[in-house]
């Protein structure tokens, strides 16, 4: 089974794409059969950051019933074992996915034979955000250090904690559930993911021990994307913490990337940018994020410039 990497922003222009791309590249170049997904529904760029300037087929031929099969959507890439679905001829409407072709896509990316499945996510909390987040026990969230895309990226982790915790309940269920929080321990409760988990283990103690063992084989990891020589390279190991002791959740930080302009002329350019500028600081801080997700424990692999 493919290891499925859903990547996330809160906010639009953190970098998600570019990071995706990234990473499937370095993912690639250690020979593992790689694939990248536009589900930026609506806002599709991905094919641009992998060398694709105009794919011949996208997510809705297999939408749409044109192709019976998902992975008769995937096109190649310049770089070998790099593939993808692009969402480049996606209608706009796509946007608004119907929570049956939602479904009827999940599944069939569970499907897929690849070695590794990156997932480039639309910014925000929509419920097609969530649920492609929720698809996998792994997942990387994005985030720039200015303090509106920490407070959107803060609010998706929290959306996707309790899109989970939706999932086993009805809405009279949990719609009591709120007010049983809120009661309990105030106002603002029921936004509290360690409450309403108070509250579900008092109520429906079954539940809260499935949701227990699904929250602890999450792996979750934050990077801190385009980060300013002025900005505090702690930032994300803070922003880790403040999650851990506000909502009782575990993020890793995975470690920051640099801003650099060299980014900017690379994807003008349509070049990739680790093959572009390989020496750069922020190319290094790459392959460090990739040795995190690639690297089986107790074995080096060599991420080098590739």
């Amino acid at each position: 089974m493919a290891h499925i990497w859903p990547i996330g922003g809160g906010k639009g222009g953190s970098g998600k794409s570019f990071i995706t791309s990234s990473l499937g590249r370095l993912s690639a170049g250690l020979g593992r059969k790689t694939l990248v997904i536009d589900l930026d529904l609506g806002a599709a760029n991905l094919h641009t950051l992998v060398g694709v300037p105009y794919p011949s087929k996208s997510l809705s031929d297999f939408l749409q019933k044109k192709t019976e099969r998902l992975d008769d959507t995937v096109v190649e890439t310049p770089f070998e074992n790099l593939f993808l679905i692009s969402g480049a001829q996606d209608h706009f409407a796509i946007a608004n996915l119907p929570h049956e072709q939602k479904v009827k896509t999940m599944r069939a990316i569970m499907k897929l034979d690849y070695d590794c499945i990156l997932l480039d996510l639309g910014a925000g909390t929509s419920f097609n955000t969530l649920d492609f987040f929720l698809i996998s026990q792994n997942g990387i969230f994005i985030t720039t250090p200015e303090p509106t895309s920490i407070e959107n990226v803060y609010r998706l982790i929290r959306s996707v904690y309790f899109r989970r915790i939706r999932y086993g309940f009805s809405v009279s269920q949990f719609k009591a559930l709120e007010e049983e929080a809120i009661e309990q321990f105030g106002e603002g409760a029921s936004g509290r993911p360690e409450f309403m988990m108070n509250v579900i283990a008092r109520d429906y103690p079954e539940r809260f021990r499935e949701l227990q063992k699904d929250f602890d084989a999450f792996r979750f990891r934050l990077i801190i994307n385009q980060l300013h020589r002025r900005d505090n390279p702690a930032l994300g190991a803070h922003v880790c913490r403040i999650i851990e002791k506000h909502m009782n959740l575990h993020v890793e930080f995975m470690g920051n990337v640099s801003y650099d302009d060299h980014v900017h002329d690379a994807i003008c350019q349509q070049v990739s940018y680790l093959d572009r500028y390989p020496y750069t600081k922020t190319a290094g801080e790459l392959r460090a994020a990739g040795r995190q997700i690639f690297q089986p424990a107790g074995r080096q692999l060599m991420l080098q410039y590739v």
